[in-house]
């Protein structure tokens, strides 16, 4: 399953081939509120077909409308605004007050998105610049953390993972996760030195290394755009991985399991070089609490709250006290 942002360039990628013509629109700018963030992607066909989304709908078709009545005209990029006014708020689905600035780029050759796809193929983390004036691209590495700049007349996208997860265990929770997470901008590594999971992994675009998972953790130089959840409930796997990734810059660290066993796995990482600061930022039981039972639900319920923590959301919002995974019911949480 990929990104959004991979999903559009892919299927930009896939009209150009067939002989179309499409142009990315990408949000720029927001002034007040607005339905959907910076850096958001839209592409629109020639025939009117669209992939991604820059507001709740009303902008889209205002789009679409002008690519189905003049065609795509325009050899430049153009940037255009909406929600100026309060009636053009009204109409175009923004909230009140929300205005929302947007750059049209038509694409072709020199657009180099089969460049950027095989270089996104290569989980490199890449900075696409455009001169909003000649419509000329080039391509760099991108920083950690950068984010979409506009300076003068160049945009600087960035493209990629910008997130990495580690999920210790290939079990049928790790494959959910491992595909949901990969839709969400992580880049996704599945760590199981087990030789019964070598053969069934059934995820080619999501690595599967077979090497003890502390070796891995520290392999891997976790920064605060890293995460680790360990799902095996073999505490050879999971303390292992946890005992290296507490001691990182990882932003969540989590690990599956009851209440009783995770207080269990508390006193176990004691032995350890851990102070109690460290081992009080483990996760477990892991989750938000959603009354989740199969693993896609389970899978979610990790996903929603590593995104709370990744977005500052304090601990007492996230009502993690109840956890998705605390509940005797749970038929995917064997004791």
């Amino acid at each position: 399953m990929d990104s959004i942002d991979l999903e559009v360039l892919k299927t930009c990628a896939a009209w150009l081939a067939a002989g179309h013509r499409c142009q990315l629109v990408t949000v720029i700018r927001t002034w007040g509120s607005s339905p959907r963030p910076v850096g958001a992607t839209l592409a629109i066909c020639d025939d009117g077909r669209v992939i991604g989304s820059v507001s709740g709908g009303c902008i889209e078709d205002d789009l679409i409308e002008r690519v189905r009545k003049e065609g795509i005209v325009r050899g430049l990029p153009e940037v255009v605004s909406y929600g100026i006014s309060a009636d053009e708020a009204h109409r175009f689905g923004l909230p009140c007050g929300g205005t929302i600035e947007l750059a049209l780029e038509p694409l072709g050759p020199r657009s180099r998105i089969d460049e950027l796809l095989q270089r996104l193929a290569a989980h490199e983390l890449v900075a696409r610049t455009l001169d909003l004036r000649s419509g000329e691209v080039r391509l760099e590495r991108a920083r950690p953390g950068a984010v979409l700049e506009r300076s003068g007349e160049l945009l600087v996208t960035q493209h990629g993972p910008r997130w990495r997860l580690l999920i210790i265990g290939a079990g049928q929770l790790s494959r959910m996760l491992a595909q949901i997470a990969s839709a969400m901008d992580y880049h996704v590594t599945v760590c199981d030195p087990r030789e019964e999971y070598r053969a069934g992994w059934p995820l080619p675009e999501v690595p599967l290394v077979h090497a003890m998972p502390d070796d891995l953790v520290q392999e891997m130089r976790l920064d605060t755009r890293s995460a680790v959840v360990a799902l095996t409930h073999d505490p050879k796997l999971d303390d292992l991985a946890l005992m290296e990734a507490l001691k990182s810059d990882a932003f969540y660290v989590g690990a599956i399991g009851s209440r009783a066993n995770n207080a269990k796995r508390r006193e176990r990482l004691l032995q350890f070089d851990l102070s109690e600061a460290q081992i009080a930022r483990l996760h477990g039981p892991i989750g938000l609490y959603i009354g989740s039972k199969t693993p896609p639900e389970i899978a979610i319920s990790i996903l929603a709250e590593m995104t709370a923590v990744k977005n500052g959301v304090p601990e007492i919002l996230r009502l993690n006290h109840a956890t998705a995974l605390d509940t005797p019911a749970s038929p995917a949480c064997p004791r």
